[in-house]
């Protein structure tokens, strides 16, 4: 598989808009799709990879076509190779030494905030689970030493700050061997 640059995505509480978005931000710029479809709450989502200027014009075009029904949108210049695993709940653990679990409002800042965590610290992001089944709610797992996942999660929420879209986060030390089975 060849190496992806950059990602971005936009979120939408619009499904036949999210389509619209989709196809403009394909029709834009040369991007690849790497996913196109809707989520729980009635929401949809788009994410396109290519170079940093393909992404981050279609991501502009598709926040304009969206319009009111934009719920969240980024572009991740240079987006850590595990994030597709994790988001496809593929990420191969050995062991669980702590885990730390960051709740959002939205799927984008759920990836942004995984994407920070593992720049930040030496974890591993087990899952991002995006909206399905959740209400809309994403959340992902990390796992490692202890202070290495309190790091990560300080950076995951750090860069969310200012939105407004964490709606929890926890770092359990030695978490229960049947809570780790439940996670993996």
């Amino acid at each position: 598989m060849e190496e992806l640059k950059a990602i971005g995505m936009t979120e939408l509480n619009s499904i036949a808009k999210g389509v619209e978005v989709g196809d403009e931000m394909l029709k834009t710029a040369a991007v690849k799709l790497v996913f196109a479809q809707p989520i729980c709450a009635g929401k949809y989502m788009v994410m396109v990879t290519g170079d940093v200027d393909s992404v981050e014009r279609a991501t502009e075009v598709g926040k304009e076509v969206a319009g009111e029904f934009l719920v969240d949108d980024f572009v991740i210049p240079n987006v850590h190779s595990s994030i597709f695993p994790a988001l496809t709940a593929t990420t191969v653990i050995k062991s669980v030494d702590s885990l730390g679990i960051i709740e959002t409002f939205s799927v984008a800042s759920s990836i942004m905030a995984a994407d920070a965590a593992v720049k930040e610290a030496n974890v591993d992001i087990i899952e991002i689970r995006c909206a399905t089944g959740l209400g809309g709610k994403s959340f992902l797992y990390m796992t490692g030493d202890v202070d290495s996942v309190r790091a990560a999660v300080e950076a995951g929420i750090g860069i969310l700050q200012e939105t407004g879209l964490v709606l929890s986060h926890v770092v359990i030390p030695s978490p229960s061997e049947d809570i780790i089975r439940c996670i993996l």
